[in-house]
C-alpha cells in the first residue's frame, strides 16, 4: 500500500505515524508547502516515510503528488477539500478527508458520487473524529435498530487541566473552531429539521475523572446524519468544554472578534479583527507540553423487535507519554489511516463518494481502534415492549 498525506501539521504528521507502523503499508509520501523538517522526521523512524513539498494550490503540483500513491489522506484546512476530491476522481485514486462540514464543502464533494463511481475509486468525506468518528459509531449503532428515532453527539477535545481564561487550550485549527462557534447547526426536533445558534442550549455533562463539563450546541458535527437517517425524531450535536466556556465565547462572538468581515483601522491599515483574534489565541491557548483528552459520547435510540433499545458509545482518551502527539491527534490519526487503509486491502469494496456512516463497518473500525489502544465501550440499554394500540 502507498498513500499520500496531504498536510504535514500534527493531525498530518499523526495520520503518517499511525500509516507508518501499519504492517501493510510500504511507502508514506507526506506532502507540505514547507520542507518538512529533519527533527520531525526523526519521530517516524522508517524507511518508509517520504516528504515532498507542494503547494495544493497548484493544481498540477496537487495531482503530481497525489499520483504517487494508491490512496491520499486529506489533512489540510477544509477550504481545499472540493479541490483534492476532484483531484483524487482526475488522477484515479482513493481519498479520505478529515472534513469540516461547513458552508456546504462536505455537500459539494458528495455530488461527485457518479463520477468517482464511474473512475472506480472509493472517496470517504468527514472521516476525523467529529464528523468522522462519530458518524461511524452512529451507523454502526443504527444497523442493530429496525428503527432509529434518537441521535445525540458528544464530543470534545479539552486540556486534562482546564487552562484559564477561556478553560481552553486548542488541539486543531482555531479558524476551524471559530467557524464551528459562529455558523448555524441542524438539529432535528420532533422529526423536524430546524437551525439552531452555535454556542447554545448548554446542559451538564458528566465524564468520570473530569467531574460535571458543559455541552453546548456547534456545527458541523451533524455532517450528513440527517440524510442518512431521515425519520429519526431527535438528532443533534453538542462540543463538550469545561463550564463557563461557551458563556465567554458567547461574548467574544457578541462582540464581533470572531467576525470574517469586521475590520478596524490602525494606523493606515484596515486589519480583519478575526485575524488578531486568532493569532492572539494562538499564543495563549497554546497546548505546549500539557495534556489534552478527547471524550465522545454517542446515543443512538430506537426500536427493535418491538423494544426500546438504545446503544451508548463511550470514550475517553488522554495524552499517553509514549506518544509525541495530542491524544485528539492521535484518535484523528488513528482513525483516518485505518479507514484509507480499510479501502486499500478490499474491506470496504462499493466506489462512489459515500459518507463515513455508510462506508465504514462500524464493529471492524471499533477493533482497529482497539488495536491502537483507543478503546470504544459500547453499552446496551434495553426496556419493556412497546404496545401499540
Amino acid at each position: 500500500m502507498k498513500v499520500v498525506v496531504l498536510g504535514a501539521g500534527l493531525m498530518g504528521r499523526e495520520i503518517a505515524r499511525d500509516l507508518v507502523n501499519s504492517e501493510g503499508v510500504t511507502q508514506v509520501i507526506l506532502a507540505d508547502k514547507r520542507l518538512i523538517e529533519p527533527q520531525l522526521l526523526e519521530q517516524f523512524d522508517s524507511s518508509k516515510i517520504q516528504t515532498v513539498v507542494m503547494d495544493a494550490n497548484d493544481e498540477q503540483q496537487l495531482k503530481d503528488v497525489m499520483a504517487k500513491g494508491q490512496a491520499v489522506v486529506n489533512a489540510l484546512f477544509y477550504e481545499f477539500n472540493e479541490r483534492v476530491a476532484k483531484a483524487a476522481i482526475d488522477v484515479g485514486v482513493h481519498l479520505v478527508d478529515l472534513g469540516g462540514h461547513i458552508d456546504g464543502v462536505t455537500d459539494r464533494v458528495l455530488e461527485l458520487n457518479d463520477v468517482a463511481n464511474e473512475k472506480g475509486i472509493v472517496i470517504i468525506p468527514d472521516m476525523g473524529v467529529a464528523p468522522g468518528m462519530t458518524n461511524v459509531l452512529v451507523g454502526y449503532g443504527a444497523s442493530k435498530l429496525d428503527i432509529v428515532e434518537t441521535v445525540k453527539l458528544y464530543v470534545g477535545g479539552i486540556p486534562v487541566e482546564p487552562k484559564p481564561p477561556l478553560q481552553y487550550a486548542h488541539v486543531f485549527s482555531l479558524d476551524g473552531m471559530f467557524d464551528h462557534y459562529t455558523k448555524p447547526t441542524i438539529v432535528v426536533e420532533r422529526g423536524e429539521e430546524q437551525l439552531k445558534r452555535s454556542l447554545s442550549d448548554v446542559e451538564q455533562i458528566y465524564f468520570d475523572g473530569f467531574g460535571i463539563l458543559e455541552a453546548f450546541y456547534t456545527s458541523g458535527g451533524i455532517s450528513t446524519l440527517h440524510r442518512s437517517f431521515p425519520g429519526v425524531q431527535t438528532l443533534a450535536y453538542k462540543t463538550i468544554r469545561y463550564k463557563g466556556h461557551a458563556e465567554k465565547f458567547e461574548l467574544l462572538a457578541a462582540l464581533g472578534f470572531l467576525d470574517t468581515e469586521q475590520q478596524v483601522t490602525l494606523g493606515e491599515q484596515r486589519v480583519h479583527v478575526r485575524d488578531v483574534t486568532r493569532e492572539v489565541m494562538k499564543e495563549k491557548l497554546a497546548l505546549g507540553d500539557e495534556a489534552d483528552a478527547v471524550l465522545l459520547r454517542i446515543v443512538v435510540g430506537g426500536e427493535k423487535s418491538e423494544q426500546q433499545v438504545t446503544y451508548e458509545y463511550e470514550l475517553t482518551v488522554k495524552k499517553d507519554a509514549t506518544f509525541a502527539s495530542s491524544a485528539m491527534a492521535r484518535v484523528t490519526g488513528a482513525t483516518a489511516s485505518s479507514v484509507v487503509q480499510m479501502i486499500l486491502d478490499g474491506t470496504i469494496l462499493e466506489r462512489g463518494v459515500r459518507p463515513p456512516e455508510v462506508a465504514v463497518p462500524g464493529a471492524k473500525y471499533i477493533e482497529e481502534m482497539a488495536k491502537r489502544g483507543i478503546d470504544i465501550q459500547e453499552t446496551k440499554h434495553q426496556s419493556s415492549m412497546i404496545v401499540r394500540w
